[in-house]
Order: C-alpha cells, then structure tokens, then sequence
C-alpha cells in the first residue's frame, strides 16, 4: 500500500497525510483518550494498528490499558503495547512491570519502547542505561523492540549508537523525517493532533515510510514461559 502521494492542501499546498492517502496508517493511544468507541475504531479501514500504553517507569501501569487491549483486538486492529521508558528507574523493576502488562499472548506487534527524556543524567549514563534497557526487552521478548523518539531526540543522543532497531520517529511538519545519520525509519508519526472516529479530542497518528510493512513489526509467538 505505499507508492502513493498524499494530496496536497489548496489553500497552504502543504502536502497532507491523514485520511489523504493509501499509506498504511495507524494511531497510539493511553488514558488520555479516555473512553474509546473501538468499534468505530476498527470500522476505519484507513486505521489497521494501534500502539497502547501499557506501563512507565517501575510501577506506572496505563489505567485504560486492559481495557484497550482487549476491545482493540475484539475489533480487528492490530495491537502492540510501549513502555515510558524512565532512565533513572532500575532496569529491573522496568522490565517486571513492562512484562506484567505487556503478555506475549495478547500481541499482534513487536514491543515498542517509548525514549523521550534523559530523566536528568548525562548523556553517556543515559545511553548507558538506555542500552542495558534495550537488551533486556530483547531477551525476555525473544526480538528487537520498536523504538520510538523523536528526531531532534535521535540526532542529539542516539545518532550513530543505535543498530538493528526498527524506528518509529516523530515529527510533526508535513516533511518526512531524516536522521542526520541516515538511518532508516519504518515509522513515521506525522501528528500529534490526528482525528479519528471514536475517539474524542486528539490522537496520535503514524504511518509506514518507503517500502516498510506492518509484517516488519509483527510480534513473533515463541514458546514463552508462563
């Protein structure tokens, strides 16, 4: 589904991505939503996966997050869940409440960590912290997680550091991103101010970029301990 050009706004001729195009879109969502009708949700063919909060840090557990997950599913989306990540929490305690929400059994998509603060270290004890983090995902999901962050975030920290995850980057200006160290982004998440039938107020929106699919991000169903 991609190859296709957005259309063009009139009245700015500012290229437009929502609702616009045959790119294959999707949303992220938490509790700020607040209510969500999935129904209508997952009747918008336009909308085929959906990220949801499901923890922060080592005990902050999304209040809607079961909720969510289960109707989401219910109604066709294909679901994956992201972890806050919070540099300065232990790893540990991080993971245990990450794998406490975000069951193997429950996921179409791969685990997506969410990197927007430093939590106050310097940057080489951030990455340091970061990285640590990463490989833990790795191990008890048996795959890489998706990483999520902005551009400007990337380019000052992580540019350079990061190989073999896939990237979800944020940026909201109506040209598609590009790291100053050129590497390859799967997702684009376009706005913050997205519209969607069934869901009040805002929402995020992303979409695939190039040739990248959603089967890059498919969760992989090992046998995973109980």
């Amino acid at each position: 589904m991609t190859g296709f050009s957005c259309l063009l706004n009139a009245q700015t001729g500012r290229v437009l991505c929502e609702d616009t195009c045959r790119h294959l879109h999707g949303i992220d969502l938490s509790h700020y939503q607040g209510d969500v009708f999935w129904e209508a949700v997952g009747e918008n063919d336009r909308n085929l996966y959906v990220y949801l909060k499901a923890t922060e840090g080592g005990d902050n557990i999304d209040k809607k997050y079961a909720d969510n997950i289960r109707l989401a599913r219910k109604h066709g989306l294909k679901v994956g869940s992201y972890h806050f990540f919070r540099p300065k929490t232990p790893l540990e305690t991080q993971l245990r409440n990450f794998l406490s929400q975000c069951r193997p059994s429950d996921q179409d998509l791969i685990p997506m960590i969410d990197i927007e603060t430093r939590g106050g270290l310097e940057a080489e004890e951030f990455c340091d912290s970061l990285f640590k983090f990463l490989n833990m995902v790795e191990k008890a999901y048996r795959q890489k997680p998706l990483l999520y962050t902005f551009a400007n975030f990337y380019d000052y920290y992580l540019q350079g550091k990061i190989n073999g995850y896939p990237l979800m980057i944020a940026q909201y200006t109506e040209q598609e991103p590009k790291l100053q160290d050129g590497h390859d982004i799967t997702m684009w998440q376009y706005t913050c101010k997205g519209r969607i039938k069934g869901i009040r107020g805002h929402v995020d929106k992303s979409r695939f970029l190039g040739s990248h699919s959603l089967n890059e991000i498919s969760f992989k169903h090992h046998k995973f301990a109980d």
